[in-house]
């Protein structure tokens, strides 16, 4: 061991940090730069704002806007730079507290639903129909009553009037409804289609094109659904992911989401893979 003013390499003060355990935004930043990316590119890649992510760097989670989403873009940088978030979500809990109970993803665009009022009984309509009804008996009872006697009472003479016979008349035969396809069925193959439903919470989704135009940015309430379409490309972020039933390309996504986990996704068209 060399005693004075040996020079120390950065790799030691990188692998050898005060508390003997690199920090959340440090291991984030080293993974980083290890993976020869800069900032942008990770921002790019994840969609994670690039203030957020030299943030995070610094262990600053403030900007992050809850535990949740804390977690969240934990998870997605460390997959981003190749590091696993496991341990790092872990590390993030220890010091915050411990793991935050799901919530929903979004509680800013909370929305009542409005309930209808009860319809009230339309008078006006009721009058009009009785009136109608009344002219129509008294039509047809006149109409029916007159010229059937002659003078005092005598029954008229002549031959009562026959009765034509028509033969009745054989009604085109309408073909029946041709059987309407479903959703799945009809999604066309040179585009890409997602469906996400909201199936047991509410969760915040956010869905651009490949353009980069805004589709939807907004909360799905339990049971409601949204669908997507694109010609290259969708690109999805799920707040509370776990709340959320996926179609994509008429198929299932399989693939089992944390609630209150938020999500960073994007299909093409072809075999649905997360992007």
């Amino acid at each position: 061991m060399s005693i004075g003013n040996s020079p120390e390499s950065p790799e030691d003060d990188r692998n050898f940090p005060a508390d003997d355990r690199d920090s959340i935004g440090r291991a984030l930043q080293q993974g980083r730069i290890a993976a020869g990316l800069t900032v942008d590119e990770v921002s790019a890649s994840t969609r994670v704002r690039i203030p957020i992510v030299h943030a995070i760097e610094e262990d600053d989670f403030s900007r992050c806007g809850g535990d949740v989403y804390a977690r969240g873009h934990i998870r997605t940088l460390a997959r981003a730079v190749g590091l696993d978030p496991a341990p790092l979500i872990e590390q993030y809990d220890a010091d915050h507290g411990g793991r935050p109970a799901p919530t929903p993803a979004a509680p800013l665009f909370e929305a009542e639903r409005i309930r209808p009022e009860p319809r009230r009984p339309n008078w006006t309509a009721a009058m009009v129909a009785a009136i109608v009804a009344v002219v129509g008996f008294v039509g047809f009872t006149m109409f029916n009553g007159t010229d059937t006697t002659d003078g005092a009472g005598a029954v008229a003479e002549g031959p009562a009037p026959e009765k034509k016979t028509t033969s009745p008349t054989t009604k085109p035969t309408t073909a029946p409804p041709r059987p309407v396809p479903s959703a799945i069925a009809a999604v066309p193959k040179d585009k890409v289609t997602v469906k996400l439903t909201a199936t047991n919470d509410k969760s915040w989704i956010s869905a651009k094109a490949s353009n980069g135009k805004l589709l939807f940015d907004g909360l799905l309430l339990e049971g409601e659904s949204k669908t997507f379409q694109d010609d290259e490309r969708v690109d999805l972020i799920l707040g509370n992911a776990g709340a959320i039933e996926l179609f994509v390309n008429g198929k299932k996504i399989e693939e089992k989401f944390e609630s209150g986990a938020v999500e960073r996704l994007s299909y093409a068209k072809g075999d649905p893979e997360a992007g």
